[in-house]
């Protein structure tokens, strides 16, 4: 995520490069577990932000979300382009609506989402060849993302093989 942000890779990425701001979402469980673990990887810990993965040079601005403590909604981040790429901070708890809305380059879905906000992801991507990644244990078993991912067929509702 930092790297897309920043728009500086190490030598060695062979993986795809954004050359210009990008506009991205990263999203967790809960937003508890968003500010925990996602946003403090990211920025630090409250108190320090820049000492993150994010590095200080690169960090414009913050703002907070309401009723959480120490959220973060927002991230500005420093392109090597000259420009601004910007982070929302989401969590899954919010439902597919919170997802709804303009395009996005980058979508981190940080543990495995619901259905709904995975599909709503996929199209905040598609019409500017955005990516979406998971990082996720599928404690749940064979899920129908699971089961995307591993090409095999997808379930109905009563855990029957749908073509």
């Amino acid at each position: 995520m930092t790297c897309h942000l920043t728009g500086e890779y190490p030598k060695w990425w062979t993986g795809r490069r954004f050359e210009h701001p990008i506009l991205a979402w990263a999203a967790g469980d809960t937003s508890q577990t968003t500010r925990d673990i996602i946003q403090a990887k990211l920025l630090g810990p409250y108190g320090a932000y820049g000492t993150g993965m994010i590095p200080k040079k690169n960090l414009i601005h913050t703002t907070t979300k309401s009723g959480i403590a120490h959220a973060v909604e927002t991230i500005w981040v420093r392109h090597t382009s000259g420009g601004r790429s910007e982070l929302g901070l989401h969590s899954f708890d919010q439902g597919r609506l919170a997802f709804q809305g303009t395009k996005r380059h980058f979508i981190w879905l940080d543990e495995e989402c619901p259905e709904d906000i995975y599909t709503e992801c996929l199209l905040r991507t598609m019409d500017c060849d955005g990516q979406v990644i998971l990082t996720f244990t599928p404690l749940n078993g064979l899920t129908n993302l699971v089961r995307q991912y591993l090409g095999l067929e997808l379930l109905d509702n009563e855990d029957k093989i749908v073509a």
